[in-house]
């Protein structure tokens, strides 16, 4: 069976800290292919500024495009919002029963939440986490510092958010490094998140 990453996010946008992210964990791990999951709505975040399901969904397959073992799932397009990853690995279980394992990567910063996710105990129980570091870890509750699902990579810490992009591009600074070249292009020409 293949060992499948799930990365899951609003992507809201893609950036290239999300593909060093994701080609560390294919690299440095046992994973045969990265799944980045394209979150409609996270319970945590508001819609401000989110872009629709479709543009975002196009823009990651634009990022993912020279990476061959990269792809993009919108499982959670026709979910009920907002999506809970618990619900979303039960529908990933059913729809490809038997055929992939299913492992989780998240920032550190989503670890320290993750006691008030939808049945966190469930998705510590059955599935791997692997853990990108943050420059900040002193709020991580302690259960999760040694826990035997939680993995830790010893990958480069990458400060750059979508929310920082956002911000910038409204502002009117360029961030033409911070995005893969067809990211950026698609953002310009659509003029997104400029105020």
């Amino acid at each position: 069976m293949k060992n499948i990453g799930l990365f899951f996010g609003t992507f809201n946008p893609v950036h290239i800290g999300h593909l060093i992210l994701a080609h560390h964990w294919l690299e440095y791990t046992q994973m045969d292919e990265v799944w980045f999951v394209v979150t409609p709505q996270s319970p945590f975040k508001t819609k401000q500024s989110l872009l629709d399901n479709h543009h975002r969904h196009q823009l990651l397959l634009e990022a993912i495009e020279p990476y061959p073992k990269f792809s993009v799932s919108t499982i959670e397009f026709g979910m009920p919002q907002p999506n809970y990853t618990a619900h979303t690995l039960v529908a990933l279980e059913e729809k490809y029963s038997g055929k992939y394992t299913f492992s989780l990567l998240m920032g550190a910063d989503n670890l320290t939440h993750l006691h008030k996710w939808n049945n966190a105990s469930f998705i510590l129980e059955h599935y791997p986490i692997y853990v990108y570091p943050r420059l900040d870890t002193t709020s991580l509750p302690k259960e999760y510092k040694n826990h035997a699902s939680v993995h830790w990579l010893d990958a480069p810490v990458v400060e750059i958010s979508s929310s920082f992009i956002r911000a910038a591009i409204a502002q009117g600074h360029s961030v033409q490094p911070y995005l893969p070249e067809a990211v950026w292009t698609y953002i310009d020409r659509m003029n997104f998140y400029r105020s």
